[in-house]
């Protein structure tokens, strides 16, 4: 299959025009959408569904998603129209939400993978909005790939797979997405999400209230298992290179790896410094966005440059992370290892949250817990760095006796930026060394998994030697009774002391867990966290 293929300009209203006319005749066009790059066609043509097929070397059970403009062409194609699709619309639409309804005969089941539902979407790039109406018909536009390697996000990459193969190829720039959009059916009895994307599972529920997560989202499907919504397969956005996701902290990560030959790390910006392998990016660790943004593009580079054996790190799972690992995990062929030793959890959270109440629980279900607090006020702890401490804040830091005042420390190394940077560089070493002693030292004890209760856990990068992360949040006002009552301080200093700490969203987007103890923890939510942590 070969033909001339036109690079169109998605900013150009007369290159809009000609994909109407293209589509509009039968033709297929690959467009830019704020997800992925999709290849579009006619979605009420049998043949011009059976054409996508060809063309992607799509399996032809595999349902297209139908992309329209306007509520009003939602109508026509599905039975009927529930008052949960409504209220979605209203608050997702345009955006990178894709709703399953009941069929109506004017979409064919080529389209539908053979299904009696149809997957609808409205895309909020004004290039693909602009193309539907120039061609005056729904559009089925699954992603402009070859059916199983990675997605395309950037132009490039359309180019690379679909040259030759259809009638246009229209140059949008990079997706602003960079992942395919979130799939929730609606003709299931509660509400149930296929495939995660750039609108979470959190915020659906907070439109919809219960809603539920497919099995496949997370775990291996039957490898010819019948599906209901694109990206369901076995195997799904994969590169050449044969990916593993490894399960471990990014100190086990890097240990991990370095020890491996021969093999590349997909890893999260700034964590090339602990690797002595090539190293491709994507995104940051704590932004599950910019995760998504560069996943498909770092996937496309593991391509270029030759990668053959490639060690990913796991993406956490909450909010948009869970589309990274869902992309993510079909990319590897659902390949995780977890690396021998046991496993190490943060635990932090705000001042007056309750952090102690879980720290106790997880003690009490056999949790060896390091309180991190008590660590850091060792005295014998900065002996090892006390001579630097000096040169840094002056000789006059060390008491009569020895040991080291705190207070008067604390007075110049939080004075400015520069000079808590310079404590920072000083102590961390020390401190980190101290915490890896007691682990090893709570591992060699027996315990199944330690628990790092500290409350400045990112703040001190003790993060990195944690698996996963739990954090105690509560509501402001329970907060300021709470540290009032048991610190013996006025609202005005506990008020104070608040305002220094991070919000709820950076916790939460930190977090594998997120533990509301305004009113009291669950025991629901407490076995669930066991669970997840294999106890």
């Amino acid at each position: 299959m070969s033909m001339n293929t036109r690079i169109l300009d998605a900013e150009k209203e007369y290159d809009i025009k000609e994909a109407g006319e293209i589509l509009r005749r039968g033709g297929l066009v690959a467009i830019p959408t704020e997800t992925v790059y999709g290849l579009a066609g006619n979605a009420l043509d049998p043949s011009v569904s059976a054409q996508i097929y060809k063309v992607k070397g799509r399996p032809s059970d595999n349902p297209l998603i139908v992309h329209i403009t306007e509520m009003e062409e939602l109508q026509p194609l599905v039975e009927e129209i529930p008052e949960a699709a409504i209220r979605l619309a209203e608050t997702f639409w345009p955006g990178p939400l894709t709703i399953i309804l009941k069929k109506s005969d004017m979409v064919p089941k080529e389209t539908t993978g053979g299904l009696s539902t149809v997957a609808v979407r409205m895309p909020a790039h004004p290039a693909a909005r602009a193309v539907i109406r120039a061609a005056g018909v729904p559009l089925a536009a699954p992603s402009a790939n070859l059916s199983g390697l990675p997605s395309p996000s950037a132009f490039e990459h359309i180019c690379d797979d679909l040259n030759g193969r259809v009638e246009a190829i229209m140059n949008g720039g990079d997706c602003a997405v960079g992942l395919e959009s979130t799939v929730i059916t609606l003709v299931t009895p509660v509400p149930r999400v296929l495939r995660p994307g750039g609108v979470s599972v959190e915020q659906l529920r907070a439109v919809l209230g219960q809603v539920d997560v497919d099995p496949a989202v997370l775990i291996k499907p039957e490898e010819n298992a019948r599906v209901s919504s694109p990206g369901m397969k076995y195997k799904h956005y994969a590169p050449k290179a044969e990916i593993t996701i490894v399960d471990a902290s990014l100190e086990e990560y890097a240990a991990f790896v370095n020890a491996q030959t021969d093999a590349v790390a997909l890893c999260f910006e700034g964590e090339e410094t602990d690797l002595h392998c090539p190293a491709v990016t994507f995104g940051k660790a704590y932004d599950a966005l910019s995760q998504a943004h560069a996943l498909f593009s770092a996937l496309h580079k593991l391509d270029a440059i030759g990668a053959k054996t490639v060690y990913a790190r796991m993406p956490r799972k909450a909010g948009v992370g869970l589309a990274v690992y869902n992309r993510l995990i079909r990319a590897a062929a659902f390949r995780v290892i977890v690396p021998a030793g046991v496993p190490v959890v943060g635990l932090t959270g705000q001042t007056g949250a309750g952090k102690s109440t879980v720290s106790a629980t997880l003690a009490a279900y056999g949790c060896a817990v390091i309180d991190c607090d008590q660590v850091t006020r060792d005295p014998d702890l900065y002996k090892p760095c006390m001579e630097e401490l000096q040169k840094a804040f002056g000789r006059d830091i060390m008491n009569p006796d020895g040991t080291l005042n705190r207070r008067l420390l604390a007075n110049r190394a939080f004075a400015d930026k520069e000079a808590t940077e310079t404590l920072n560089r000083i102590t961390h070493p020390v401190i980190f060394d101290r915490l890896r002693a007691e682990i090893r030292q709570r591992a060699e004890s027996g315990a199944r998994c330690v628990v790092l209760d500290a409350p400045t856990l990112f703040e001190a990068g003790a993060d990195r030697l944690c698996r996963r992360i739990v954090s105690v949040l509560a509501k402001a006002d329970v907060r300021l009774s709470r540290i009032m009552q048991r610190d013996g301080i006025t609202q005005e200093e506990a008020q104070r002391r608040m305002r220094a700490q991070h919000d709820d969203a950076f916790y939460a987007d930190r977090s594998d867990f997120v533990l509301d103890n305004t009113d009291f923890i669950p025991e629901s939510a407490i076995t669930e966290l066991l669970a997840a942590l294999g106890l």
